[in-house]
C-alpha cells in the first residue's frame, strides 16, 4: 500500500504577542536588496496602526491590502502576482499573508505562481503544481479555517471552485498570535469556529479515517466543545484554544478529507458568492441524514450563542442555477468518497442534492 507523504508547516511560533517576531524570522530570508518582502493584508486592518506598526518595510518591501468581502478567486490572484512582477526588480524574497482563511489562501496562491508559469485556475485540482512556490508565511488573524496548516489554497476559478492542492502550497513559517484576533465580530468568530468544527465532524466520520487524522480531530473536536458548548472560558482563553483547534482540525484533514458540508458549501460559494465559513453552517444546518450527532451539536451552539443563520437563499434560483451548485458539489469526488465510500454515486444524485439545496 503507497501511504501519502505529506509535507508539514517546518516552522512555527505560538503564543500571545509573538507576530513581534516577524521581523526576526523574515531577516535571514531576504534575497538581496532588490528581492521584496510582500505582505498581503487583509483590508479590514487598513489605518490599523496597532497591528501595521509592526512590519518593518526596507528596500521595495510592500504592503498590499486585500478585499475580503467576497471569496478568493483566480482571477484576483492573477491580478496580484502580475501586479508583484511588474513593480518588483527581482523575485519577492517572500509572501507574508496577514489576515482570515480567504488572504491565507491568497498567500498560499500567490507564491505558488510566482514560480509557475500559466493562470492559477489551471493549476486548480490534485498534485498539478511543478515547481516549488517562494518562500510564504501565514498569520493568521482569524481562527478555525485551518488555511494556516492545510496543502490546499480554495479558489474560485471561472468554471469551478476548487482548491490548489499540492506539496508546494503548506506555509514554510507560520506565526500564531491569538492576540491578533481580539476584534473579531461575534458572528464571524462563530461561523470559521464551526469551520473548525465541522472539518472535525466530517474527517471523524468519513472513510479516510486513520489514526493519524483522528488523533488530532478528537483534540480539535474536544476544543471546540469546551468553546463554543462549555462556554466558561475566559475570552483570552477562549481565543488560545481555538487557534489550537484550528491547526489540529487543519492536520485532521491533511491526512484524510472534508466531506457532505464542504462539497454542497462550495457550490453556493461559487454561485451566490456565500463566503465558507457561513456557507458550511447553512449547509450541516441541514444534514442530519449524514451526521446526526453532529448537526444535533451544531445546532446546540447555534442556539447558545443566538446565531440565526438566512433562510431561503435558494428559494428563487432557476433550475439551471442548482445545475451550475450540483456541478460543482459533484466534482469534489473525494469528499462525497469521504463522506459516504466508493459507492457514493448509488446515493447521491442529482435530485437528492437539489432537495437539499431547496431546503437552505
Amino acid at each position: 500500500m503507497n501511504y501519502k507523504n505529506f509535507p508539514m508547516v517546518s516552522k512555527v511560533i505560538f503564543g500571545r504577542g509573538s507576530f513581534n517576531q516577524l521581523n526576526e524570522v523574515l531577516a535571514p530570508k531576504r534575497l538581496g536588496v532588490n528581492a521584496p518582502f510582500i505582505f498581503l493584508v487583509d483590508d479590514v486592518f487598513k489605518g490599523n496602526t496597532w497591528l501595521t506598526s509592526r512590519i518593518s518595510l526596507a528596500y521595495d518591501d510592500r504592503i498590499i491590502f486585500v478585499p475580503t468581502k467576497e471569496e478568493p478567486k483566480t482571477s484576483q490572484v492573477d491580478v496580484l502576482v502580475e501586479d508583484i512582477i511588474l513593480k518588483s526588480k527581482a523575485r519577492p524574497s517572500g509572501v507574508i499573508g496577514i489576515g482570515g482563511g480567504s488572504v491565507l489562501d491568497l498567500a498560499k496562491a500567490v507564491s505558488i505562481m510566482l514560480t509557475n508559469k500559466g493562470e492559477s485556475k489551471d493549476y486548480q485540482g490534485w498534485d498539478l503544481v511543478k515547481y516549488p512556490a517562494v518562500y510564504h508565511v501565514g498569520i493568521p488573524t482569524i481562527s478555525g479555517t485551518g488555511a494556516e496548516v492545510s496543502r490546499t489554497t480554495v479558489l474560485t476559478g471561472p468554471d469551478k471552485k476548487l482548491g490548489i492542492n499540492s506539496d508546494y502550497t503548506p506555509f514554510d513559517q507560520v506565526i500564531l498570535d491569538s492576540e491578533l484576533t481580539k476584534d473579531v465580530p461575534k458572528d464571524q468568530w462563530f461561523y470559521t469556529g464551526m469551520d473548525c468544527y465541522i472539518h472535525c465532524i466530517e474527517s471523524l466520520t468519513g472513510t479516510y479515517l486513520n489514526t493519524f487524522s483522528k488523533t488530532y480531530g478528537e483534540m480539535a473536536l474536544d476544543l471546540c466543545k469546551e468553546i463554543f458548548l462549555e462556554n466558561k472560558l475566559s475570552k483570552i482563553e477562549a481565543q488560545e484554544k481555538l487557534m489550537m483547534a484550528s491547526w489540529h482540525g487543519g492536520m485532521s484533514i491533511v491526512y484524510s478529507q472534508v466531506g457532505i458540508a464542504h462539497a454542497m458549501s462550495y457550490g453556493l460559494s461559487y454561485l451566490l458568492g456565500i463566503k465558507h465559513g457561513i456557507g458550511n453552517c447553512i449547509v450541516f444546518n441541514h444534514l442530519e441524514e449524514f451526521y446526526p450527532k453532529g448537526v444535533q451539536l451544531f445546532k446546540e451552539m447555534k442556539t447558545l450563542h443566538n446565531i440565526e443563520l438566512p433562510e431561503g437563499i435558494c428559494v428563487n434560483l432557476s433550475d439551471e442555477e442548482y445545475d451550475t451548485m450540483i456541478n460543482v458539489a459533484l466534482s469534489l469526488e473525494p469528499l462525497w468518497e469521504n463522506a459516504l465510500g466508493k459507492d457514493w454515486k448509488k446515493t447521491i444524485t442529482r435530485e437528492r442534492l437539489k432537495e437539499l439545496y431547496q431546503k437552505m
